[in-house]
């Protein structure tokens, strides 16, 4: 089965509570305020599904291919381009003989000193050359070797196709985070590896689909280039992560024929409600902004025969893959190709099970082979782990090392090299999609705390439409006229703020949840504790947002509120950000001059630290996509000056004190 780590449960959720100071917070988990960890989620979900219904209806075929040549540029785009082919230098290293096939253990190069890993399963009857399967895998354990995946290649094998498999990044032979002392993965689960290398893949301007894409183009190369295979009858299937695989590659690459993704089909809209974006792959920003959907990688492969195979009870929800098969059967229709597009259901959960794998091999026997499939499922027995590897050890890593999408990736960041003459305070506030709200938040009041020598006021405000802040206002009794003040944001929330070292000195104090922080944020797990939140990260990067320019904003209207407070002397408030809110407020303060002087604590020290460093911990809140393209945070924090703003601390991508 496979691991989600992106599953949000964001409606009601728990809520943070190890605070210092707990009376500061709301009682948030019940009445009208039990929503509000939810709202920013949910003002993203409104906004996708606004950009989702405005997608053109097709019914010509010229509309279609006009779509699928805009969804193939755009999938490019996103990824950051494919590298250059070149030699895959692949080599046979081993065989397993089963009675009517051979499996042949592969490895070859998708770039140079790049190693993959695979297994190619050989028919033993009929005569070549063969039709073929190119079969990329899902996130299960054991990757090449797993249950599931033998039952599909073998049985195609048994069939008379030629099926190809490799060990996809972080899976099998291919962990990138190998440990050698305890012989795993430093981060456990493959999802887990595509998060932390997903986002220094962002950082640079590419996306970790660029590496798995073209390891995917380059296994069908493989595949082609064995004289067995008949290159005008090729397929692809894949289920879950290999389904994601499948729907690309049948979009990008005009060799498969057939295509027939398992469990992976849904829509974006019912995708967003129900579960959540998915791993690093599975998110190609901007995407939602651009109004591509699901269906999408249907027309980027029209005509051609598609088959969705589905699985009522899986957590990729079975409504979307509905809509998305309703959407694109109207087109097929009115085309005059309805026989070519197909939907399968099962009355299952997630994985490729039998109705599935009946019904692939039913699919790609009808356009493949011209024939019927016998309806049967060969048996055979099962080849071990151990008995697949194609290296010594059972990794590339200590095998053969060689390349790895970090190194890769440091490589992509060495290579760039930002204009001298940028504007930085202008990009950073186009690339962080940080977009001003004029006028006055509104403002709720939730009670009033009363302190020796001050009181606490409690406030939402409203940051943007839908999305409510929780503040607390603090102000000094016994002090006249208007005071300076101080605008506080901690990344572990409103109740870290110690108000009375402000009080003292006569200062009002706004200390203000940003989305994520506090009240805000969600229930901690391990995932969060290495990507922090990474559903309202990935869903904003979608809609060509960043969670870094949404807590700006946040930060910005929280000072509007407290400029306009009449205790407060407007020309007098400084900013204080402490821990995972020192970025966001670095960002506030290069976009609004109101906040005079400035103190950042525990700030991350530069984007290239978490390029440069094999892990990270709750970097992703802070990733702006190409980023080191055109600046990183000290070029941000020179251009502001140090007239306004005072880096006290600075750690590391790991989140350790550094000088």
């Amino acid at each position: 089965m496979r691991i989600h780590f992106f599953v949000m449960g964001l409606i009601g959720a728990g809520l943070l509570t190890a605070q210092t100071n707990e009376e500061l917070n709301f009682t948030a988990a019940i009445g009208e305020l039990k929503d509000l960890p939810g709202a920013a989620y949910a003002a993203l979900m409104r906004e996708a599904n606004e950009h989702l219904a405005r997608r053109p209806k097709l019914d010509t075929l010229a509309a279609v291919k006009e779509r699928g040549a805009a969804v193939r540029r755009q999938m490019l785009a996103n990824i950051g381009g494919l590298p250059e082919k070149t030699p895959l230098r692949a080599r046979v290293v081993g065989a397993i003989e089963r009675e009517n096939f051979r499996i042949e253990k592969v490895i070859f190069e998708s770039q140079p000193n790049f190693f993959v890993t695979g297994s190619l399963y050989l028919p033993k009857t009929g005569t070549g050359p063969y039709p073929a399967i190119l079969f990329p895998l899902g996130h299960e354990a054991g990757a090449k070797a797993h249950e599931a995946w033998q039952h599909v290649l073998g049985s195609f094998a048994t069939k008379g196709f030629v099926a190809f498999a490799w060990d996809p990044l972080g899976q099998g032979e291919r962990s990138q985070f190998f440990d050698a002392d305890t012989r795993s993965s430093r981060l456990v689960q493959s999802t887990r590896e595509h998060s932390m290398l997903g986002a220094q893949c962002l950082l640079t301007g590419d996306n970790l689909a660029r590496y798995m894409i073209h390891d995917g183009i380059r296994a069908l190369d493989y595949l082609l280039s064995r004289p067995e295979v008949d290159p005008k009858r090729v397929g692809v299937t894949g289920n879950s992560g290999g389904g994601t695989a499948t729907a690309y590659l049948a979009a990008i690459d005009d060799r498969l024929q057939v295509a027939a993704p398992s469990c992976y089909i849904t829509s974006w809209s019912r995708l967003l409600a129900q579960l959540g974006p998915q791993d690093a792959e599975q998110n190609l920003p901007p995407w939602l902004h651009l109004g591509f959907d699901f269906p999408d990688f249907i027309y980027a492969t029209a005509p051609k025969p598609f088959l969705v195979l589905s699985a009522i009870r899986d957590f990729f929800p079975i409504g979307g893959a509905r809509a998305t098969f309703a959407e694109t059967q109207r087109t097929y229709d009115s085309l005059g190709i309805a026989e070519k597009l197909k939907m399968v259901e099962a009355d299952d959960g997630h994985g490729y099970t039998l109705p599935r794998r009946l019904a692939a091999y039913a699919w790609m026997s009808r356009w493949l082979k011209n024939a019927p499939d016998d309806g049967a499922e060969p048996t055979f027995p099962q080849a071990t782990e151990q008995e697949l590897y194609c290296t010594a050890t059972g990794q590339v890593a200590t095998s053969l090392g060689g390349e790895s999408v970090y190194s890769l990736n440091r490589k992509r960041a060495a290579a760039v090299k930002p204009a001298a003459a940028v504007n930085v305070i202008a990009t950073a506030r186009k690339l962080s999609g940080f977009q001003p709200i004029e006028g006055l938040p509104p403002v709720t009041g939730f009670g009033v705390l009363v302190k020796k020598g001050y009181r606490v006021e409690k406030l939402l405000y409203e940051s943007e439409p839908g999305v409510r802040i929780p503040a607390v206002l603090a102000i000094p009794e016994g002090v006249s006229g208007k005071r300076a003040a101080v605008l506080y944001v901690d990344g572990k929330g409103k109740a870290a703020a110690r108000l009375e070292q402000w009080i003292s000195e006569g200062k009002v104090v706004l200390a203000i949840d940003a989305r994520g922080f506090g009240e805000l944020g969600m229930r901690a797990n391990e995932s969060q504790q290495w990507l922090g939140d990474a559903s309202l990260t990935t869903t904003a990067l979608l809609l060509n947002k960043t969670l870094v320019g949404l807590r700006a904003t946040d930060i910005v209207r929280g000072l509007e509120l407290l400029a306009a407070r009449p205790e407060v002397d407007a020309s007098r408030i400084e900013g204080i950000g402490v821990g995972s809110a020192s970025v966001p407020m670095l960002f506030a303060t290069a976009f609004d001059a109101r906040l005079r002087t400035v103190t950042l604590d525990g700030m991350l020290r530069s984007y290239q630290d978490a390029v440069d460093s094999r892990l990270h911990r709750r970097v992703y809140e802070h990733v702006i996509p190409g980023v080191l393209k055109h600046f990183d945070l000290p070029d941000l924090v020179a251009a502001i000056g140090s007239q306004r703003l005072t880096v006290r601390s600075r750690v590391d991508a790991m989140g350790e004190a550094v000088k």
